[in-house]
């Protein structure tokens, strides 16, 4: 596995986006150890989680723009260097400098996600970049079940500080590996600043308004969750299973909605897969029942996410896909940055993490009308 190797520099790209859900789930994670060391409640709690996003309103069409004139390989260097810097100011301790260090950790986040599709799109294709795109999608949430058990330990037993510097060390690893496997692509690429079209402009900014609904069920559910099963007095043991249950079936729960899709149409998995979040959500707000709620969650509630990015990096031409990802994923963190600070209040006003549920389940149902106006649209 060298230089100009696509598998690898997949498999790095992958495990950047473990990185990632690593970093993000940090918080919820520590929600408990945080709320005793420094007394925030859930709205705070919601808004720690919600920066990590905040910065992509601003810098991912930016770096759509700076990708295509100064080169993928340069500007994903600089997101990665973002990511592991970020997390080691985390560690100074403090609300701030966790605030800050989230902030500058998920402007890095941002870049290299608004290229990652574009990578593998300008290596793979066909049925491959299916596989290589849902694979990447899928590998997100291993490191969210990771944070949840390793951190809450090495936290207990090391303190705050060491918690934060494993968030660092996850994007430090395979960005050791990208730097190795990485080399330029004969794809041609126009070094400018045009805009696409206005007709994918729609169509980009449909898929990002998409994500940005699947993902307020799904980030929200593995935010506010520990938060409610310690309030119900449940084991952090159980936490961490049910944690795992919701998040380690993702990856083959992805590559098979793939595969459905190919076979039964993208609109039926998408629906179902919709109608599964919206429950495995909804559910334990209503009934304690977290194990059961977290496998049709981590299974069924799955197998559509790798098609929505699918449709967000397809909607574009491949000239202009750069750009066309910083559009969608502008609009998915103009959302994702105020929705996890909008359910902890919610949460603060009933008095209760279930309300955070409740409000995250509700807005991840608005992606079943934004999916069928982007099919019109895309017409």
């Amino acid at each position: 596995m060298g230089r100009g190797n696509r598998w690898g520099l997949a498999l790095a790209i992958g495990l950047i986006r473990v990185g990632f859900g690593f970093q993000l789930q940090t918080i919820a994670s520590l929600g408990p150890e945080l709320t005793r060391a420094f007394g925030i409640d859930y709205a705070m709690l919601g808004t720690l989680v919600g920066v990590y996003m905040a910065s992509g309103v601003v810098v991912a069409l930016p770096s759509g723009f700076a990708a295509r004139r100064f080169g993928d390989y340069r500007v994903a260097v600089f997101g990665l260097l973002f990511m592991v810097g970020g997390f080691v100011l985390a560690a100074a301790g403090g609300v701030p400098a966790i605030l800050l260090g989230r902030l500058l950790s998920g402007m890095g986040v941002v870049v290299v996600t608004v290229l990652q599709g574009k990578i593998i799109a300008d290596r793979f294709s066909g049925k491959d970049f299916t596989l290589v795109m849902g694979a990447i999608v899928g590998s997100f949430p291993i490191g969210l079940g990771l944070a949840q058990v390793v951190l809450p330990g090495l936290a207990a037993s090391w303190g705050l500080p060491a918690a934060f510097l494993a968030g660092a060390l996850a994007a430090a690893v395979p960005f050791a590996l990208f730097l190795w496997c990485w080399a330029e692509t004969p794809v041609a690429t126009a070094r400018s600043a045009t805009w696409p079209s206005r007709h994918e402009i729609w169509l980009v900014g449909i898929a990002g308004l998409i994500w940005t609904a699947y993902n307020a069920g799904y980030h929200n559910y593995l935010a506010f969750l520990p938060s409610l099963m310690a309030g119900r007095g449940h084991s952090p043991a159980l936490t961490g299973a049910v944690l795992a249950a919701a998040t380690w079936a993702n990856l083959p729960a992805i590559l098979l909605g793939g595969g459905l899709a190919l076979r039964f149409g993208g609109a039926s998995v998408f629906m179902a897969g919709t109608l599964a979040t919206f429950l495995g959500v909804l559910g334990p707000a209503l009934v304690d029942w977290p194990l059961v709620w977290a496998i049709l969650f981590g299974t069924i509630g799955s197998l559509h996410g790798g098609l929505i990015v699918e449709m967000g990096t397809l909607s574009a031409k491949p000239q202009n896909r750069a750009v066309g990802m910083g559009i969608f994923y502008t609009t998915y963190y103009a959302g994702a940055s105020v929705i996890p600070g909008l359910c902890g209040r919610v949460a603060d006003w009933v008095g209760d993490p279930s309300g955070a549920l409740v409000c995250a389940a509700l807005l991840s149902l608005a992606a079943v009308p934004l999916f069928f106006w982007h099919r019109r649209v895309g017409v």
